[in-house]
């Protein structure tokens, strides 16, 4: 699955942050982006959906029934794709906490910041 998300300036490849280790735990503290960010679609994605509907909408004047049954289909697949994506998020947040015994007390507060991010961002939608 392609992952859309628009990572935060700090956990961006090659930087700094992106770079540092817990020395207690090995667990990179900002492996996971901050959930918080970004559209929940990239642009071509989102504009990919936003074309078929368009498509499905213009449909309906010719044959509605069946406009409205590429609409489900549509919002459907949109549902769908959003699960598997909050899902992947989900476990890659579990990942960095639970993989060692010895993980400090500083990796699970942030553990925790980016589950409570994780949180606000379900409650939004």
């Amino acid at each position: 699955m392609n992952d859309d998300r628009v990572m935060a300036p700090d956990t961006q490849a090659g930087s700094p942050a992106a770079n540092q280790t817990s020395a207690a735990s090995g667990v990179r503290p900002d492996a996971s982006r901050d959930t918080d960010r970004g559209p929940l679609f990239a642009g071509p994605d989102a504009e990919g959906y936003r074309t078929r509907w368009g498509g499905i909408q213009t449909g309906f004047v010719d044959e509605p029934r069946h406009a409205v049954e590429e609409a489900d289909a549509l919002v459907k697949e949109v549902m769908n794709r959003l699960t598997e994506q909050f899902s992947d998020e989900r476990m890659r947040l579990e990942r960095e906490w639970e993989k060692s015994d010895k993980i400090s007390t500083e990796d699970l507060r942030q553990a925790m910041h980016r589950y409570r991010s994780f949180f606000e961002r379900l409650l939004s939608i």
